[in-house]
């Protein structure tokens, strides 16, 4: 089975009452749900999907001017992907930007779909993964 996976970040200044009074409950132009969608896809077979609550996401790398970098995220939704050769691919958000998420299973596919809240600004390193602004190492910015 592969993996796509859905990152969406919600509008914090949609109105479910403006659209039901003007647009059949539907979002417009003026007054839209989401700012926007990251997709990302994990091409491998895939045999597991576990979903840590609360977990440590680990960001390693290392310096532009050298030198190597480890730190430890607390409080992180991890989803740990695990494909039938072995590899991990992990995806990760602060639990404190995440509103809600869901993970379907078809006969072909896992479809992760993850929404973040509107109103906890966010820093994205690598993609799949976002770090609330003041969770994310001060070493790392600038």
């Amino acid at each position: 089975m592969k993996l796509t996976a859905h990152f969406y970040l919600l509008n914090d200044h949609f109105s479910q009452e403006h659209a039901d009074a003007q647009h059949n409950g539907e979002e417009s132009e003026n007054n839209y749900k989401i700012e926007w969608e990251d997709e990302l896809g994990v091409k491998s077979e895939v045999s597991l999907v576990d979903i840590i609550r609360k977990g440590i996401y680990i960001i390693e790398g290392e310096y532009a001017e050298g030198g190597e970098f480890k730190f430890e995220i607390e409080d992180m939704l991890v989803f740990k992907v695990i494909s039938k050769d072995g590899l991990l691919t992990e995806f990760a958000c602060s639990e404190q930007a995440v509103d809600s998420f869901d993970l379907e299973e078809t006969k072909t596919e896992y479809i992760l779909k993850v929404y973040l809240k509107g109103d906890e600004p966010c820093i994205n390193p690598i993609p799949g993964i976002y770090i609330v602004n003041q969770d994310f190492p001060e070493k790392l910015i600038g």
